[in-house]
């Protein structure tokens, strides 16, 4: 069996994310003093005090309707409460209740899951009454905590033991190498279909979706299990949703800027990144500085032109965006250029064989016998240059390190090697030892001249 899931709700600006962030022992949510930050599910391994449980963070609780933006939230909320073993209801001690936190509370009443009043932000005298009139809601005493400053935390250590203790812990599987899932993070411009997507390839709303951009805040981890229609290889997946990243210049907003930043921490974690386009926009100079990031960074990268259903002249698009990544990324040729089409389904299951292979590459360690061979043959080939009549001798080359591959290249006088040259083994090593388009690191090493000056 899974660990137990708990469920935060709660009407918007009472401290759910911060509560949420407190009890993972890191700051996954982001957290801001306006309302309405949290538009997505957010999942985390929760330890209280030695109480394992999953905890779900969820959107603010809105009186709206269903088609509006707020109205998609609450929905994503009520069906959260689906296979949860326990609720946290989070009210305001200081602002007391609302006819807001009335209605959520008829709303649980409602369902039969086990519902714990958490009276938040109780620091000091100002919370007492809000205390006393959550009594009213009738769900029992309240639990009061102040998630900010981490008080009352062994209150609801207590309230939580009966719902969490008991249930079996499955130990994580070993995520080293190609063992693990598959950590894929969906990246671009706003509102170019990210989490579409990972609705189309879920088959369920698991995503809050919509024509207005920049929904997405949070970066978002989907676990999901993949079937290879060609061999019907069961695989687990991590998808990994980001807010959309405009131009530096046009993100103003503080909330903005966290979610970017967000967007760019959850890269660091991916180990393949697809960047999605909008076949109606085409490439623009932000999808190669966005993709040019993700290489920096190490990550192997796929671009996915979605809404491939609606692009004009498809043909002339695609080969017009191939061309462009040859020339804007330079760095790495050959990356994976892909049709997708989020709303048909098209190429959904080509995008994830193309990850699961590029991770492959990604992961690869050459034998020393064979990276040797290879490195006689293209010195043998084409020997470093000679500056100023001084040779160049290259000695050996040995492969440090995987995730992203890291070669290191010993040999004298190393300072004088062209970047033209460097750029010539790089490329070897992709093309000749089966690193296809994935970034490939070079690091130069010359011994130290004894009678050198210091």
């Amino acid at each position: 069996m899974a660990k137990a899931q708990i469920i935060i709700i709660g009407r918007p600006n009472v401290g759910k994310s911060t509560l949420f962030n407190r009890l993972v022992g890191k700051k996954l949510a982001l957290v801001d003093d306006q309302p309405g930050v949290t538009r997505d599910r957010r999942f985390g391994d929760a330890n209280l005090l030695g109480l394992e449980f999953t905890i779900v963070d969820t959107a603010g609780w809105e009186d709206e309707d269903p088609d509006t933006l707020p109205g998609r939230m609450r929905a994503q909320t009520e069906v959260s409460l689906h296979g949860a073993d326990a609720a946290m209801f989070v009210f305001d001690t200081r602002a007391g209740l609302t006819p807001l936190d009335e209605e959520i509370a008829r709303w649980l009443r409602q369902s039969t899951i086990p519902v714990i009043l958490v009276g938040n932000k109780a620091e000091g005298r100002a919370s007492e009454s809000g205390l006393l009139e959550s009594y009213s809601l009738g769900f029992g005493e309240p639990v009061a905590v102040s998630a900010e400053h981490g008080e009352g935390f062994a209150d609801l250590f207590q309230a939580l033991l009966p719902h969490v203790e008991g249930k079996e812990v499955q130990d994580d599987e070993d995520e080293e190498g190609t063992a693990g899932p598959l950590k894929l993070a969906i990246v671009g411009r706003p509102n170019a279909g990210k989490s579409t997507l990972i609705n189309a390839m879920l088959r369920e709303d698991r995503l809050l979706t919509g024509p207005e951009a920049g929904i997405t805040r949070d970066s978002i981890a989907v676990d999901w299990v993949w079937t290879d229609p060609k061999t019907d290889e069961v695989r687990p997946v991590r998808l990994i949703d980001t807010a959309g990243m405009r131009k530096k210049a046009r993100v103003v907003e503080k909330l903005e800027k966290m979610a970017v930043a967000d967007a760019r921490h959850a890269v660091d974690f991916a180990e393949v990144v697809v960047l999605l386009l909008d076949a109606t926009k085409g490439l623009e100079h932000q999808d190669l500085k966005i993709a040019a990031m993700a290489l920096e960074e190490g990550r192997a990268l796929i671009v996915a032109i979605n809404k491939w259903d609606v692009a004009e002249g498809p043909s002339g698009l695609f080969n017009g965006i191939r061309a462009a990544l040859e020339e804007g990324l330079s760095q790495v040729r050959g990356v994976p250029l892909l049709a997708v089409s989020a709303r048909t389904g098209k190429g959904l299951d080509e995008l994830i064989a193309a990850a699961f292979d590029l991770r492959e590459a990604w992961s690869k360690r050459v034998p020393t016998s064979l990276l040797n061979r290879w490195f006689d043959d293209v010195l043998e080939k084409n020997p470093p240059p000679a500056p100023g009549g001084k040779r160049i001798k290259l000695r050996y080359i040995t492969q440090a390190k995987t995730r992203p591959p890291g070669f290191v290249l010993f040999g004298t006088r190393l300072d004088d090697l062209p970047m033209s040259y460097q750029r010539y083994l790089i490329n070897g090593i992709r093309r000749d030892l089966g690193f296809d388009a994935v970034p490939v690191r070079l690091t130069l090493r010359s011994p130290k001249n004894p009678f050198a000056k210091s």
